[in-house]
């Protein structure tokens, strides 16, 4: 009779396939459940984790806000498109004086060099895609701790110690003396800082003109 042999034809097949099934872990017999998922990532797609600043309006807003400034000169200079501006921008200069001061970090290719300051500038010309220079200020409402600046500088950027203290003699043995002066610029972090005094013993506020250059 037909439909006896098509029902043991039907169960030989199903036998068959149950026996593949044990050697090939991925066969479905049918009617078993779909085996999960597993969920993955596309490998195309980036999250920005950076921790370093941008001058871009976004960028100096957020500096001002959060009082911090993060940059990073660990190639040895500032490179316009790495903060979020165009070749041909100007720097911005950022003024917190009504906010407070900017704990300003510049990462350098040995090292760091900081700074509590309330400005910064950044130099350079519409036709360059660095920046040539940053510019902030220290502050001192003291001479010893003007001094203390000058020699935190010495001995963090390698600044001149002679130079640095020939004029701290100076200006110790002269409490009212007025001075502009250029400390020989200092190159161990791989950049070249340079502090420009502005000293005046009759005010209550001392300034320390901080250049940070590429070393060329």
């Amino acid at each position: 009779m037909r439909p006896p042999l098509l029902t043991a034809a039907r169960t030989a097949a199903v036998a068959l396939a149950a026996a593949a099934c044990l050697t090939l872990a991925a066969c479905q017999l049918p009617g078993s459940a779909t085996p999960a998922q597993t969920p993955h990532t596309s490998q195309g797609s980036t999250v920005n984790t950076s921790d370093f600043s941008t001058l871009d309006a976004a960028g100096v807003d957020k500096i001002r806000t959060e009082l911090r400034a993060r940059l990073d000169l660990s190639s040895g200079k500032l490179l316009k498109s790495a903060v979020g501006v165009s070749d041909t921008s100007y720097g911005p200069e950022i003024n917190t004086q009504e906010e407070g001061k900017i704990d300003l970090t510049i990462v350098a290719p040995a090292g760091e060099i900081k700074g509590e300051t309330d400005r910064i500038r950044f130099n350079t010309t519409n036709i360059q895609p660095d920046f040539s220079e940053i510019t902030y200020f220290l502050t001192a409402d003291s001479p010893e701790e003007f001094f203390a600046l000058i020699r935190d500088g010495v001995g963090k950027y390698g600044i001149d110690a002679d130079s640095a203290e020939g004029w701290i003699s100076s200006a110790s043995a002269d409490p009212q003396m007025k001075s502009d002066f250029s400390i020989t610029s200092g190159t161990s972090t791989g950049l070249n800082v340079n502090y420009d005094l502005r000293y005046d013993g009759s005010k209550d506020v001392q300034v320390i003109i901080v250049h940070v250059r590429p070393v060329e």
